[in-house]
């Protein structure tokens, strides 16, 4: 039967294809993930869908095979040719999230399994894993194993008096800190402006170094929808997932003692995020601090509200919640754009 098949990719910018996959999908409780950007199928004689796989850069996801083709080793031809597509693009390492019940099935195909919790789990591949991507970490930031520390993890998008705040009481309580900067480019600040503007803004803080979070220190962007349909679900498995592969990895391979949070008054998600912390970290031997935001006039700062403000042209209120280095790029060239960008945009990031 195996035989009868061929590999067909999807042309993601047809509607009528991207519908088909859809519906072959929705069969199985699946949906299509909005960010895929690449899909194939495996068709029979007829030319019916009876198998589909895809990825978003270097996740693989949206899986699903026809009954009658269970046990006729699909799955390793599937994950086999998304492998190939990667290598063409120069990719050699990828993840899985997936249902807990399929890791067997990836593990038997040289998946190694990250960290696992009720809803889903995260697998890895390929030549690298974490262990390897934490140490070339150590090395290139020379970061002393030995030291007791405390860390935080930001986006800063942009970075405000808010962080600089937060990193500050970090400073002042521990010998060392860790600040792991987001690094996946899902925000309104690339990644390489928002680096440079938080390092800058540190730098007289001599016990303080800026660190790329890497692909390990998950963006809530990435965490796929495919397979946990509802968000408050979908949103519990990204968090527990992400808590627990901090406290498991970096924690563990860094010493880290102490992770930094600000207490968040108006999102939810955020402050669900840091519940979930509260409740992981201590398992690892960690201990969570929560400190109240900094404050401006009655209103607590953040990057939201630095955004909002030059949604409407509030520049003038902007650069009392920033730092100099903040403000000074928003008038550089490219903070203008970026500017202009965040007028015209509805985006949460």
């Amino acid at each position: 039967m195996y035989d009868d098949l061929n590999f067909q990719q999807i042309n993601l910018k047809d509607k009528n294809e991207k519908q088909e996959v859809s519906k072959f999908l929705e069969g199985f409780g699946l949906i299509l993930d909005l960010d895929v950007d690449y899909t194939v199928v495996l068709r029979d004689f007829s030319g019916s869908i009876k198998a589909t796989c895809s990825k978003a850069k270097n996740v693989l996801k949206c899986f699903a095979i026809s009954e009658d083709l269970r046990g006729e080793n699909v799955t390793a031809s599937l994950i086999s040719h998304l492998v190939d597509k990667l290598f063409q693009d120069n990719i050699f390492h990828c993840f899985i999230f997936t249902k807990p019940d399929k890791i067997k099935v990836f593990t038997s195909l040289s998946f190694k399994l990250l960290y696992e919790v009720e809803d889903a789990a995260l697998l890895e591949y390929g030549v690298h894993d974490i262990n390897k991507a934490l140490k070339d970490m150590r090395n290139k930031y020379n970061i002393d194993s030995n030291t007791a520390k405390g860390a935080l993890v930001m986006n800063c998008n942009p970075f405000t008096k808010g962080h600089r705040y937060l990193v500050e009481e970090a400073s002042r309580t521990c010998e060392k800190v860790l600040l792991f900067l987001v690094e996946e480019d899902k925000s309104l600040f690339p990644f390489k402006d928002r680096y440079d503007i938080v390092k800058e803004g540190v730098q007289d803080l001599k016990n303080v170094t800026v660190v790329p979070g890497g692909q390990y220190i998950i963006s809530s962007a990435t965490f796929p929808s495919y397979f946990i349909r509802k968000e408050d679900e979908r949103m519990r498995a990204y968090q527990n997932i992400d808590c627990g592969i901090f406290a498991k990895y970096f924690c563990d391979k860094f010493n880290i003692i102490k992770r930094f949070v600000g207490q968040e008054p108006y999102c939810s998600v955020t402050n669900s995020y840091n519940e979930t912390l509260k409740s992981i970290l201590p398992q690892y031997g960690v201990e969570i601090i929560e400190i109240e935001r900094s404050k401006h006039d009655e209103y607590y700062i953040s990057a939201s509200k630095v955004r909002e403000l030059i949604k409407v042209g509030e520049l003038e209120k902007v650069k009392s919640i920033v730092p100099e280095v903040t403000w000074e790029f928003l008038n550089s060239k490219i903070g203008k754009e970026i500017a202009e960008r965040i007028k015209i945009s509805n985006s949460p990031h």
